[in-house]
């Protein structure tokens, strides 16, 4: 048996830790947090652009009509998806400082034994 073999076989304590950790309540509550979040801002946003999608495919007099200027209702809808995008990585990052980080700092210090 090579040396690197020896050592993981004498120290199956990492993957026991994982399982007790993975089946903590707080991991659960962790990632159960990051789907609540996720889940439906990933639908909601592939909802919308698919619907700007569809506009700008079957509905060009809708798309097409003009706001202001040369400014369609198409390009304010295409500008708005980069705008959408910013918005939901805003969100995600205010969430996550808020309700993921600190649960993930908890488990993070039980681990590695400074329970704060």
């Amino acid at each position: 048996m090579s040396s690197t073999e020896q050592g993981l076989s004498e120290d199956p304590a990492p993957d026991e830790d994982w399982e007790r950790i993975q089946s903590s309540p707080e991991f659960i509550q962790l990632r159960r947090r990051l789907r609540n979040f996720v889940f439906p801002v990933s639908v909601l946003f592939l909802v919308w652009y698919l619907l700007y999608v569809l506009l700008a495919d079957y509905a060009h007099p809708f798309m097409s009509t003009k706001m202001f200027g040369n400014i369609t209702v198409g390009l304010v809808f295409g500008l708005l998806q980069f705008v959408s995008t910013f918005v939901i990585t805003g969100l995600y990052v205010r969430y996550a400082n808020r309700k993921l980080d600190p649960v993930a700092e908890q488990i993070r210090a039980e681990v590695e034994g400074t329970k704060k």
